[in-house]
């Protein structure tokens, strides 16, 4: 049997150096990789075993920088904000905006919601006056079938706030949807929200089976499924900074700060109609979200798809960030939805993604919003500032210099020599070669 014919049969079934061998031999030089993969693993076998089981088929582990933003004023209290990311510049961007608005008043934040969705797709024969005449049983029983599933999350103050009967039949025939909304507190609540959401699909079955005064095709439902969205609009926070504008002078040393406020602001307008601009000014913002959500233990991707769902909440995609100069007041503001928990799930299981949460104060879940948030608008707003000053490149590749250095594997003191001589030049990586090459001559 092939290597490639052993990964397709039962490879999950495989012991873990087993997999490792068996993925080795698709590399020229097996002996080499299996002693690169294997220094990633952790020297100890428990905290090993854990980092294994957070995934499936997993043969080693992969390290991303974990980085810190001190200084972050927020709502006036001053947080240490933890950062994984490998993006050369973001944590020194957050870092610099928050020294920068540090002296300005600091960050400002509001949480507006924390409502979650969960949805039953279901088909039934029906006519929705018919669903709705029914509506008020069904609402009932659902409720009491879960009720000790939600229970302990009623207790905290959370559980199922809402359910809606949406009418889908002029689009797909037969088709309705339950929309569930929920609160789950200080937890990211996906698995709380799905269980409830599952239990839904068996007590709607249920309910119409036990119709006997309805006609018999009447008596069937078809669960298609049950799941949550991502798609979190009323669980929402806002962050924004202000100062009067003439507290920006300095920025620009051709523009006074007054006019470099019209000029920041027309980077971000720009931004608001143009999809191109759109896309990568948005990407920044959730450079410094994204950086936080990883490394509290949360789910980075469904932030993401919600937030770019909402930036589209007008029909087109635009920025989620927005300026605005009323009375000599700059204003720097973003608005995004977010699905955070502070407890269960990674947050709970990866050791470092506790000692995240510890370091910022063991946050509430809507507080850990804000603070994910804030470092989103504070990169955004240096990536701004350097586009509309020396350039995204000039800050950008000092900061890469670094990895150019090590890929084209420079000694120390190579390394120390190229520091001193590119503090006032351009880094390239062709810069960078030609430097290496001159001085080893």
């Amino acid at each position: 049997m092939s290597s490639s014919e052993r990964v397709k049969k039962g490879f999950s079934k495989l012991l873990k150096e087993e997999k490792l061998k068996l993925i080795a031999n698709y590399f020229e030089n097996p002996g080499e990789v299996i002693r690169l993969l294997k220094s990633y693993w952790h020297s100890d076998t428990g905290q090993q075993k854990l980092f294994d089981e957070f995934s499936e088929n997993t043969i080693t582990n992969f390290f991303t920088p974990y980085g810190i933003s001190p200084n972050v004023m927020i709502n006036g209290k001053n947080y240490i904000v933890p950062m994984v990311i490998e993006e050369s510049s973001v944590v020194a961007a957050a870092s610099a905006a928050a020294k920068f608005w540090g002296e300005r008043g600091g960050f400002h934040a509001q949480v507006i919601d924390v409502r979650k969705v969960g949805q039953v797709h279901f088909g039934w024969k029906g006519t929705m006056p018919q669903l709705e005449s029914l509506f008020p049983d069904i609402k009932t029983r659902l409720l009491n079938d879960t009720d000790s599933i939600t229970a302990n999350m009623r207790k905290r103050g959370g559980g199922i706030l809402d359910i809606q009967l949406l009418d889908y039949t002029a689009q797909i025939p037969d088709y309705y949807q339950l929309r569930v909304e929920f609160n789950t507190c200080d937890s990211m609540g996906a698995n709380f929200i799905n269980t409830v959401l599952e239990q839904f699909g068996h007590s709607l079955h249920d309910f119409f089976a036990e119709r006997l005064d309805l006609p018999e095709e009447l008596r069937t439902t078809e669960t298609i499924m049950t799941i949550l969205s991502n798609n979190t609009p009323d669980c929402r926070v806002k962050v924004w900074v202000e100062c009067p504008t003439d507290q920006l002078d300095g920025i620009d040393e051709h523009l006074s700060g007054p006019e470099y406020a019209l000029k920041f602001k027309k980077a971000v307008d720009i931004a608001h109609i143009d999809i191109d601009r759109a896309t990568t000014h948005n990407k920044g913002i959730y450079n410094g979200i994204d950086a936080v959500v990883i490394a509290t233990g949360n789910d980075f991707r469904a932030v993401e798809a919600a937030g770019h769902t909402y930036a589209s909440r007008n029909g087109r995609y635009e920025s989620l960030s927005t300026v605005t100069i009323t009375d000599g007041i700059f204003r720097f503001e973003l608005e995004v939805p977010m699905a955070l928990g502070t407890v269960g799930g990674l947050t709970s299981l990866h050791p470092l993604a506790k000692k995240s949460l510890e370091l910022l104060g063991n946050p509430t879940a809507p507080e850990l919003m804000t603070i994910s948030a804030t470092m989103g608008l504070a990169n955004n707003f240096s990536a701004v500032r350097s586009l509309t000053t020396k350039g995204i490149q000039a800050g950008h590749m000092k900061m890469h210099l670094n990895n150019i250095l090590n890929q084209l594997q420079a000694s120390e003191d190579e390394k120390r020599q190229a520091r001193d001589f590119f503090k006032d030049k351009t880094v390239s990586f062709a810069a960078v070669e030609h430097f290496l090459d001159t001085i080893r001559k």
